[in-house]
């Protein structure tokens, strides 16, 4: 994509930029969607055991929007007929979304860097109001008026400061936990000793088939896929987040996990959850061809296979965190999801956060896109009547007054 001036450029195809772009579609605004992979692409890297935490449900006729739908008119279980999507279906319905909208989708556009016109060394930028930005790619520059930051998280692990993390594999490594078993089972994984099928067959005593480190929602899936193999599996937490319960689903394992591990439990699953362990260190042990996990109690637990770290993502806001100032944990946005720091930088997506509360499921980040191409197509001085349907259809949250974390009717 060669240098080109856009009204708004939308950093990501996943459901947040495919989403921001469907509501800026129903304005007339000039935009691109700029994708560094494809469509989707964080959802095809998942485990091929993973599935969408939240229930697909076709509701619509009735008003009531399905959980995982990124516009106010499809139904992923309605487009996919399913209740909770693999990675790859659901990026099929947001692929499928793209085709019916036309968006205009570049792939392959991996931008490296956002810079605000006032510090491109243009004089001319720099005294026009609102010049916008210069997004610095391999292919060139482009220059974009607004930008909405849709980049996501997935494609950015963190392995959580361990040393010796380099010894582990983190989930997002990790294409199908039916084959990472079966590779840690042969004959051909370093010379370990082969592990049995049910799970038998550790070194020593007390040794575990694969230790997970982190026990949240990646956590958890990942000792279930595993267990569901047959290895024994012992999870570590410095919380134990599986003790909780809480109205806000994203400060505890959501129900799904929650029914699937008191199942593999009830089934007999060699499952050891461990809570308060803090891990800070991982080693090989060449003498057992095992692997030690140190906590910060200097607690040791010793695994056959690479220990799984579940320990997070840093998030694609780590580009370009120059742009927004932080609280300590969030992003700091005003209340039309704007950076606080770089005016004309919006965010969309599972990082946006206010009053403390993350919009970290699609059903509730989803709420905020017409929020965002309101604001911008205003300033454009396009009409903004079109996003009234969102209103219409129950898809907009502007009153951030009832994003309280204790609030819950149930």
């Amino acid at each position: 994509m060669s240098a080109s001036d856009l009204e708004v450029a939308i950093v990501g195809a996943g459901p947040a930029g495919i989403g921001t772009a469907v509501a800026l579609e129903r304005l007339d605004v000039d935009y691109a969607i700029l994708e560094r992979d494809r469509i989707g692409a964080s959802f095809r890297d998942w485990p091929d055991e993973m599935r969408l935490l939240t229930p697909s449900f076709p509701a619509n006729a009735f008003g009531v929007r399905d959980l995982n739908a990124v516009t106010i008119d499809t139904s992923p279980a309605l487009a996919l007929d399913c209740e909770h999507p693999t990675g790859d279906q659901y990026a099929d319905y947001l692929e499928a979304i793209a085709e019916f909208h036309d968006l205009p989708v570049e792939t392959g556009v991996d931008v490296d860097a956002v810079v605000p016109a006032a510090e491109t060394g243009d004089e001319d930028d720099r005294e026009t109001e609102e010049a916008g930005f210069t997004l610095e790619t391999a292919d060139g520059p482009i220059r974009a008026r607004y930008v909405v930051w849709a980049a996501g998280q997935y494609q950015y692990p963190s392995s959580g400061s361990i040393d010796g993390e380099s010894h582990g594999v983190h989930v997002a490594g990790v294409d199908s936990w039916a084959a990472y078993a079966d590779r840690v089972s042969s004959d051909e994984t370093d010379g370990r000793p082969q592990v049995a099928a049910d799970g038998a067959g550790a070194t020593t005593a007390d040794a575990a088939d694969a230790v997970v480190v982190g026990g949240a929602e990646s956590g958890i899936d990942a000792a279930l896929g595993l267990a569901e193999e047959g290895l024994s599996v012992t999870v570590l937490d410095d919380e134990g987040t599986w003790q909780f319960r809480s109205p806000d689903p994203s400060e505890v394992l959501s129900p799904r996990t929650n029914e699937r591990l008191e199942g593999a439990l009830e089934d007999g699953k060699s499952l050891d959850l461990v809570p308060e362990a803090r891990v800070k260190g991982i080693e090989r042990d060449d003498r057992d061809a095992e692997y030690v996990v140190t906590t910060t109690d200097d607690d040791r637990f010793r695994s056959r296979t690479p220990p799984v770290l579940a320990t997070g993502f840093d998030g694609s806001l780590s580009l370009v965190e120059d742009l927004f100032a932080s609280d300590g944990e969030f992003p700091e946005l005003t209340d039309r999801d704007e950076s606080t720091e770089t005016p004309g930088v919006f965010l969309a997506g599972p990082q946006v956060a206010h009053n403390g509360q993350q919009f970290c499921f699609i059903y509730k980040f989803r709420q905020r896109f017409a929020v965002v191409a309101e604001t911008i197509g205003e300033r454009l001085g396009v009409d903004t009547d079109p996003l009234e349907a969102y209103r219409e259809k129950q898809m907009v949250l502007d009153d951030l007054d009832c994003c309280e974390p204790d609030y819950c009717d149930c």
